[in-house]
């Protein structure tokens, strides 16, 4: 199996659920290991199961409502998404779980952690809002810190 991917999931024509997508073209532009993959989930989370498959750690940033303040951080594991209510899950995140759940039946069980951002807004728009623009650089410190990445390692802008 490879590393490490990391999948950015939301729709960018919906103003706020596109961060996750947003933090893949951020980290694009960053010198980032050969045995890091970064991927453009969009939102066919189903169509991510072949990620599941090869890699050993599954990294997923998406937008996530659990009714804290806009630009909320969380980190949670698949296994912690049942504990939140599910009008605030979007449809990205109880697919996440599906994949996790299709992986595991293949005998595949690579380590997921899931981090999602609280939106400001989710409406017709392809701009995210400055609450998200300004989180991008925390979020990318949080990836580094799961990827156990040294400070010189990742420029974070």
């Amino acid at each position: 199996m490879n590393s490490t991917v990391i999948i950015g999931i939301g729709n960018i024509l919906l103003k706020d659920d596109g961060v996750g997508v947003c933090v893949i073209r951020q980290l694009e532009k960053e010198n980032l290991p050969s045995t890091i993959e970064l991927v453009d989930g969009g939102t066919s989370t189903l169509d991510t199961l072949s990620y599941f498959l090869e890699y050993n750690k599954v990294i997923i940033i998406d937008c996530l409502k659990a009714g804290y303040k806009p630009g909320t951080i969380y980190k949670i594991n698949p296994e912690d998404i049942n504990g939140y209510k599910k009008e605030n899950l979007s449809i990205h995140d109880v697919q996440i779980l599906d994949v996790v759940q299709m992986a595991n039946m293949l005998g595949k069980f690579p380590k997921v952690v899931i981090f999602g951002i609280e939106p400001e807004e989710i409406c017709l728009d392809t701009e995210i809002t400055e609450t998200m623009k300004n989180k991008i650089p925390e979020i990318i410190k949080h990836i580094k810190a799961e990827l156990n990445m040294k400070e010189d390692e990742l420029n974070i802008g």
